[in-house]
């Protein structure tokens, strides 16, 4: 039995254009609520990321780090986390479980053999990531230099999906992200929107767009399970190897490269030497500050966030834009794609 309800248009047109797939990797019981909490106490403890954001979804760089101890220090289980994603503004990330949870593992293996089957691609790099988030939480406008998948298991999520060929980002900004220079979410204007494939997200589907394309997400007001998968393929490794030595050019020689409009025939040598700079050098030392954890949780008050001394709560005295609701145009544009 397939988890992806293929046709053939979507085979072909698979990693090239924005797709919604329905699925039944929904109704596994891997991802019951009981399944769920046991697999958050097998995760490495260290792995773990808890996060909190803003109230509004278009503002960029509301986002803070937590940690998974009380200020006492006592460290929460699965079941006292999962109680906190529904009654607080909580986002937890079990990246790269696949690695870690012999049972996920299998399940991601299957799904990419099943993707190379339907579509004759070469996966590498398979990375799938679980999602656990609260009620109306969300992630702003951002880019992910692999490849990306995202399973919807339970709740609903508003995704805002953008065009990577629009000049919404600029060279030097993709190259940050590239050289782990700066973090993945971008500056977003409300008029990047007219663009966009705004697509409610549904427990049983899937979606997935080309390499590089911005997107931001607002969950619904119950909570999320997703999947985030991961993923390169020999093209998109190439593209971002491409843009790897395009961002050392302009940092270490003072060039303008640009993505669109250097020569194809010089991508091979492009290639080449990012790969020699990354084995040479051991890559490029950016000055990207890893975030630090500022917060802790309440176990008494199940959601409620302890703030570190010092640290600005997020609050609601500033306006909230509202999530556009999406367009004639847009609306079709989803369909045509699921």
């Amino acid at each position: 039995m397939t988890l992806i309800n293929w046709t053939p248009e979507k085979q072909r047109a698979f990693t090239r254009e924005n797709l919604v797939f329905t699925q039944n990797v929904a109704d596994s019981p891997l991802f019951t609520e009981e399944a769920l909490i046991e697999l958050i106490d097998r995760y490495p403890r260290e792995s773990l990321e808890i996060f909190t954001m803003g109230y509004d979804p278009t503002v960029f760089g509301e986002w803070y780090l937590g940690r998974r101890t009380t200020r006492e220090g006592i460290e929460l289980d699965g079941r006292a986390l999962m109680e906190a994603v529904k009654h607080g503004r909580l986002w937890l990330n079990l990246r790269r479980v696949n690695h870690s949870d012999p049972a996920v593992g299998a399940l991601c293996d299957q799904i990419f053999r099943e993707v190379a089957e339907k579509t004759g691609t070469h996966n590498l790099k398979t990375d799938l990531g679980l999602l656990i988030s609260s009620p109306n939480a969300h992630v702003v406008y951002h880019l992910d230099m692999p490849m990306v998948m995202l399973w919807q298991i339970r709740g609903v999520k508003k995704v805002c999906l953008y065009p990577a060929d629009a000049g919404f980002f600029s060279d030097r900004q993709i190259e940050g992200i590239a050289l782990r220079e700066s973090d993945e979410n971008l500056p977003y204007e409300t008029a990047f929107d007219d663009k966009a494939l705004i697509h409610d997200l549904k427990p049983g589907e899937m979606l997935t767009w080309p390499q590089n394309a911005p997107h931001r997400i607002v969950n619904g007001d119950m909570v999320n399970v997703s999947l985030s998968i991961e993923f390169m393929t020999p093209r998109a490794l190439w593209h971002a190897n491409v843009i790897y030595a395009n961002g050392l050019l302009r940092r270490l020689f003072g060039l303008n490269p640009s993505l669109k409009r250097s020569p194809k025939i010089l991508e091979p040598l492009k290639i080449v030497f990012a790969r020699a700079y990354k084995l040479l050098k051991g890559g490029f030392k950016g000055h990207k500050s890893p975030l630090k954890a500022c917060f802790s949780l309440d176990p008494k008050w199940p959601g409620t966030i302890v703030y570190d001394e010092g640290v600005k709560p997020f609050t609601l005295n500033r306006p909230m834009q509202a999530v556009p609701a999406a367009s004639k145009r847009t609306r079709k544009r989803s369909d045509k794609a699921a």
